[in-house]
């Protein structure tokens, strides 16, 4: 290696994944991460080592690059990745032009979102909800079983790791009250999910099948999906989440590729009943990918309040596009769509403050006494992921964001 990469970096030989970053002084451009350094595409480019029109590396988001294809897109990953072992290769013999320190660097947007899915995948996470708001005997809704859940959200309004979020105000209907009142959020929470980043345009009236999902997937980021549970529960009926959850939700900026998650691939739930012949998919569809929230309060430590899992996810990204297409809906490079909140079988692995204070009837202790029902003023939330296999590790690096008052 050219370059000394922590064993423990999410940014490994294994991953190079990619984002768009500036400096000071510069404007946005396309990059890959390795070790605490970012790789300039677009200087790299401009020694005249790939085909293609470098110009899809100087902008301000990755669309015209993915747009290329993965015959292109997956080429310069591999590239890099054997350029980086080697002291005479373009990368070795201009280090100084081509690394920039992570620490010196401005992270962005990775791609422009057109639209937004968010998705309600995981059991665990349905199942504790429904017997929070129903019972146990009608916690799944009778739909839950055969399709992949989901709605259409707001794509304005999602912005990058360290970009702070204001608490958001709107009705709310209190318990003891008859008619409702307008003020902040009292219940806002994160959601932890990972989101996946379409590659590639399909045709309206066309659907995609579980077995070409593969090929419209460029890759995925960490993604949380700030809710005020208040708001949602008093506005959601009869048409579901509008002003609970559009006023922000937060992604990592390094887009890892499927190519770098391929070798965590593993086997998802058993799916009952059987669901139909367009949501059947042939062989492993879930990925191995740890998951974990810490909350830190103003002026406090960080607590990890959650330790969960991507494969533990009922319905995967192959039935969720299908689903999504089906009916002839036609999907576009940069498109954004969501997991839905990410729960595992035990409470440490809950993937909200709605589950783990279930529905606020406990308290969650954080570091030094504070505790916490639902995030507060202040709060700095985190989320991380990565997979690690026979020394292989592949991470996605933080989405962060801290709480403000509202406005």
């Amino acid at each position: 290696m050219i370059i000394n990469v922590a064993n423990d970096s999410d940014f490994s030989i294994y991953n190079i994944p990619f984002g768009i970053f500036s400096t000071e002084g510069t404007q946005p451009r396309a990059g890959v991460a390795i070790g605490d350094s970012i790789i300039d595409l677009h200087a790299l480019g401009k020694l005249k080592v790939w085909d293609f029109d470098i110009s899809v590396l100087e902008t301000t988001c990755l669309n015209d690059f993915i747009s290329l294809g993965k015959g292109v897109t997956s080429k310069v990953r591999s590239d890099i990745q054997a350029w980086l072992k080697e002291a005479s290769s373009p990368l070795g013999l201009n280090k100084d032009i081509l690394f920039v320190k992570q620490s010196n660097a401005t992270m962005h947007m990775p791609v422009k979102i057109g639209d937004y899915t968010d998705f309600y995948s995981s059991i665990e996470h349905a199942t504790n909800v429904g017997i929070m708001f129903r019972d146990l005997a009608n916690a799944l809704m009778p739909n839950w079983k055969h399709l992949p859940v989901g709605y259409h959200g707001r794509a304005s309004s999602i912005i990058v790791s360290g970009q702070n979020i204001h608490r958001p105000k709107g009705q709310v209907m209190p318990k003891s009250a008859t008619s409702p009142i307008y003020r902040p959020s009292a219940r806002l929470d994160f959601e932890l999910e990972m989101g996946f980043i379409i590659g590639k345009d399909s045709d309206l009236g066309s659907s995609v099948a579980t077995c070409d999902a593969k090929d419209y997937i460029f890759g995925m980021v960490l993604f949380n999906d700030w809710s005020a549970r208040d708001i949602q529960k008093w506005e959601y009926v009869p048409l579901g989440p509008f002003l609970g959850k559009s006023f922000a939700s937060s992604v990592s900026p390094w887009i890892v590729t499927m190519e770098a998650l391929e070798p965590f691939k593993v086997a998802g739930p058993d799916q009952y009943p059987e669901v139909l012949p367009y949501l059947q998919c042939q062989g492993d569809q879930n990925y191995n990918v740890n998951l974990e929230v810490g909350i830190t309060p103003n002026g406090g430590r960080e607590t990890v309040v959650c330790r969960s899992n991507f494969q533990y996810m009922y319905w995967n990204m192959a039935q969720q596009l299908a689903h999504h297409t089906i009916n002839g809906c036609n999907i576009k490079i940069g498109d954004l769509m969501a997991s839905g909140t990410i729960s595992g079988k035990d409470e440490h692995a809950y993937g909200s403050m709605l589950e783990l204070s279930w529905a606020g009837s406990k308290e969650i202790p954080l570091n030094d006494g504070v505790l916490r029902k639902f995030l507060e003023d202040g709060d700095v939330v985190s989320m991380r992921g990565y997979a690690e296999s026979d020394g292989a590790r592949v991470g996605f690096g933080e989405v962060r964001a801290e709480i403000l008052p509202s406005k």
